[in-house]
């Protein structure tokens, strides 16, 4: 079958470029397909508004190369004699003037054997418009993504089936990720986040050899990867006990997530989401332990566009995913967070997290 890469075509035309240059990531993924790894060995698709694209490619790539089908010429090289000459024959290939490229993802070395090979050519950031493409997702990847959180729920409940005070965050941690993988995770979807009371008001907490106590706030931040999605899941439980206080705050941040996904819809703003959210917050006796935005776009990437936050005007659409997970933050006792992942379908919203999210005490 040979890909379709009409939409990269399109971005070259609006854009007047003479190509749109992708390189291994999220949009590669998207629009070519192959997970290729991020390397010393320079990879690049170059594909421009009309006629045969091209690619440089390293040889010992060539076979997983050539299951994508690819419709034009491939330069391929070998560690031993370098990629400058495979950049030259691209460059008598595809003569090329003005080149876009995704300004967050390709890297420096990159850019200079483009430059390299063609003098004197300008290059364009359209990481913007070259993103976008993943903007709304295809029934297939709702899919892999409803079995990421499928698979991350399932591990999450086997460990707070068996959670102890005692047990330390790394204990914990550990458990995590051998339950992630137990339940079909084909790799993870960032780091996990296991914080326990004052810790857990750290948003990007690491996990500690400290004990766990009766009465702390226990914080997971975590997702399984499946399919080339992500999932990204937080909940807050409480150890042995919660105090009025803790329950308070974690009544609070409740009261926000569900405030953003009553206000999803399509023609919504990632401002009114945010702000739907974030002013329960302030509305609160705790509005001065806030630190973050509401949430981010989720999909190939863990954090990708829409960024749910006021001042951005961006309008949602349906089948964009997002994470709609406010917080509440206080240094030396505690933070709570709640996180689901939110599909803006064409009538509103569906929630595609089904972990309960009242107040629950484990251990």
């Amino acid at each position: 079958m040979t890909l379709d890469l009409s939409e990269l075509r399109a971005i070259a035309r609006d854009l007047d470029v003479d190509a749109v240059a992708l390189v291994p990531g999220a949009n590669f993924a998207r629009a070519i397909g192959g997970d290729f790894h991020t390397s010393e060995r320079p990879l690049v698709v170059v594909v421009p508004p009309r006629g045969e694209p091209a690619a440089v490619v390293p040889n010992l790539e060539l076979g997983s190369f050539a299951q994508l089908g690819f419709p034009g010429a491939v330069f391929d090289w070998r560690d031993q004699d370098g990629y400058d000459a495979a950049f030259a024959a691209l460059a008598r290939a595809l003569p090329l003037r003005r080149v876009a490229v995704e300004g967050q993802v390709m890297r420096v070395f990159v850019h200079h054997a483009l430059r390299a090979a063609f003098p004197q050519i300008e290059v364009v950031d359209a990481e913007r418009e070259i993103s976008a493409l993943r903007l709304c997702k295809t029934e297939a990847e709702i899919a892999a993504m409803e079995q990421a959180i499928r698979i991350s729920e399932a591990a999450l409940g086997e460990v707070l089936d068996d959670l102890r005070v005692g047990m330390t965050e790394r204990e914990v941690e550990r458990r995590l990720l051998a339950a992630l993988f137990a339940h079909g995770a084909e790799g993870l979807a960032f780091g996990p986040i296991v914080a326990a009371g004052a810790n857990a008001a750290l948003p990007h907490a690491h996990a500690r050899d400290v004990a766990i106590e009766a009465g702390d706030a226990l914080l997971f931040d975590f997702g399984a990867a499946w399919g080339g999605l992500n999932a990204d899941v937080t909940r807050t439980v409480f150890v042995g006990h919660a105090s009025d206080e803790d329950a308070a705050v974690y009544a609070t941040v409740l009261a926000a997530n569900e405030a953003a996904i009553a206000a999803t819809r399509p023609g919504a703003t990632a401002h009114e989401i945010d702000d739907a959210a974030t002013s329960v917050l302030e509305a609160s006796p705790f509005a001065e332990f806030i630190l973050t935005k509401t949430g981010h776009g989720l999909g190939r990437e863990v954090h990708e566009a829409p960024w749910i936050m006021r001042g951005n005007r961006q309008v949602l659409a349906p089948g964009m995913v997002y994470t709609d997970e406010p917080g509440l933050y206080l240094p030396g006792r505690l933070g709570v967070r709640i996180e689901d992942d939110v599909l803006v379908t064409q009538t509103g919203a569906r929630v595609l997290t089904a972990f309960p999210k009242t107040l629950t005490v484990v251990g």
